[in-house]
């Protein structure tokens, strides 16, 4: 399983919520990747991480490159640069288009059987990577944020399945929820949270290897 992680939710959402479920990847469930995919910068989301020992607990973190200049100040260079390689995606900003990085990062984990992504993110530059994700894929929107509303205009665009949430509590339920039920007697059981024009499932799928991407 690998889970991608947007990085602004680091900042707006309680880490107490996603810790337990951090700790449940990166320990019991070592099949399980965790990745960070950001448009924010890499002093922020290091700073954050080693402030919540978490830093270790991430195959990847990847965003927008920093240094630091000899005058000490912060220098944020963009992931993709628009001026000698633009990414070309009309959907995303021109620093960065994460549609690229996860395609990148599916095709890599299918390589080692890791055949499911769940994808954590709530803003409109989460969208492209949204429709990149297949029938057996899950994409976790915060509810009545950018990437809600832009999956909630046309859902059928959206093959994964969907589950909303609004504050910290329903987000660790939810993952937690998906990793633990991956192991469980040979299947994996799947939990849809849903809104209020669609029904709440439960249901089960041949055991795989999970891929859980939470975008920030």
């Amino acid at each position: 399983m690998e889970i991608a992680i947007t990085g602004w939710l680091l900042k707006w959402v309680s880490l107490t919520y996603l810790i337990s479920s951090f700790q449940l990847c990166h320990g019991t469930h070592s099949w399980c990747d965790l990745r960070i995919v950001s448009d924010a910068n890499q002093f922020f989301i290091k700073t954050i991480l080693e402030q919540h020992q978490l830093f270790g607990f991430f195959t990847e973190i990847i965003t927008n490159p920093t240094s630091v200049d000899d005058d000490g100040r912060l220098r944020i260079v963009p992931y993709h640069d628009f001026k000698l390689s633009p990414h070309g995606c009309t959907l995303c900003p021109s620093h960065m288009c994460k549609g690229m990085i996860l395609e990148r990062i599916q095709a890599f984990s299918r390589q080692n059987g890791k055949n499911i992504t769940i994808y954590i993110g709530d803003g409109g530059g989460d969208y492209c990577p949204s429709l990149k994700l297949g029938e057996n894929d899950h994409v976790m929107p915060r509810k009545k944020f950018p990437l809600w509303e832009r999956i909630h205009r046309n859902p059928s665009l959206v093959k994964a399945t969907v589950h909303e949430w609004s504050n910290g509590e329903e987000l660790e339920t939810t993952l937690l929820h998906l990793i633990t039920c991956s192991a469980i007697d040979g299947n994996q059981c799947v939990y849809t949270s849903t809104g209020s024009d669609t029904t709440s499932k439960v249901h089960s799928r041949p055991a795989s290897t999970i891929k859980v991407c939470q975008s920030l």
